[in-house]
């Protein structure tokens, strides 16, 4: 009981603080977040040798992608060709090492940076939403990391080999620099991680009532063809890599659909016994 007690004082501090007082959190939680991704940030970009072989690992036929594939048949096996990347300007070298460091940075403090967010919005959720989201962090965090392995894994060396044998046209050679090869592989790996964080925001948006597990159904055949083309993009034209790539999607477009039944379940439970606590009542 005096728990509970401390735990209603607390959130009434927490509802009579000041808009300035807000800001002073908030510029609290984003000081730690900045300095948690400096550290990070400067630990890649010490260990100089660590970051360029993640970097340009996915270029080479010993990456573990590659290997399984051709290890699967002859059908399936496939190598990015042999390219060197231009560096264009004095400076590209250095401030392409900085943003790389950063990006990976970025990438390994994420759960530490969902968890500072977190904690500012926490105190403004009563009891049943604080309920409804536990164990958040750690959700978001694995997916993230989870659909970031799943981009530089799988997308990266697809899009790697069918980008650098795509051909324009006669006269046009290919010789990539330094910061578009970073660029793609930015846009091959966090765009993902995003995209895995499906799941946690259908939950959400099943609470609020804005989706529902009916029209997630009735959207799954085109959720079906938009994976499926997305697939084709960034793999070479043979099927079983384009369906090797679109399953896991296509898996966590069910995963989605499972947990929005259960949230909606779970309301209408909930609603049905409130009405029969009412219908009790004298």
């Amino acid at each position: 009981m005096a728990l509970d007690q401390v735990d209603v004082d607390n959130m009434k501090e927490e509802s009579e603080m000041s808009f300035l007082d807000h800001l002073e959190a908030l510029r609290w939680h984003l000081v730690r977040s900045v300095v948690a991704l400096l550290v990070f940030a400067i630990g890649f970009f010490i260990a100089k040798d660590f970051t360029t072989f993640i970097l340009f690992w996915p270029r080479l036929k010993e990456f573990p992608t590659y290997e399984f594939f051709c290890n699967m048949s002859e059908v399936t096996c496939f190598f990015p060709p042999e390219f060197s990347l231009d560096i264009k300007a004095m400076h590209e070298a250095f401030l392409t090492h900085i943003r790389v460091s950063v990006i990976f940075g970025l990438v390994v403090a994420f759960p530490y940076l969902f968890w500072e967010i977190w904690r500012f919005i926490k105190p403004a959720l009563h009891k049943n939403e604080l309920r409804a989201a536990r164990g958040i962090v750690f959700s978001c965090s694995t997916l993230f990391m989870s659909g970031v392995a799943f981009g530089y894994f799988v997308l990266t060396p697809f899009a790697i080999t069918f980008l650098s044998n795509y051909e324009f046209g006669a006269g046009v050679d290919f010789e990539p620099n330094l910061s578009d090869y970073v660029s793609s592989i930015i846009l091959f790996t966090l765009p993902v991680g995003i995209v895995f964080q499906m799941p946690v925001a259908v939950y959400f948006l099943s609470k609020i009532g804005l989706i529902t597990p009916e029209f997630l159904k009735a959207y799954r055949k085109h959720a079906i063809v938009i994976i499926l083309l997305m697939a084709a993009i960034v793999t070479p034209p043979d099927v079983v890599t384009q369906f090797l790539i679109g399953i896991p999607l296509f898996g966590l477009y069910e995963v989605s659909i499972i947990i929005s039944r259960r949230v909606i379940k779970n309301a209408a439970a909930k609603e049905a016994a409130e009405e029969k606590a009412l219908m009790k009542k004298p």
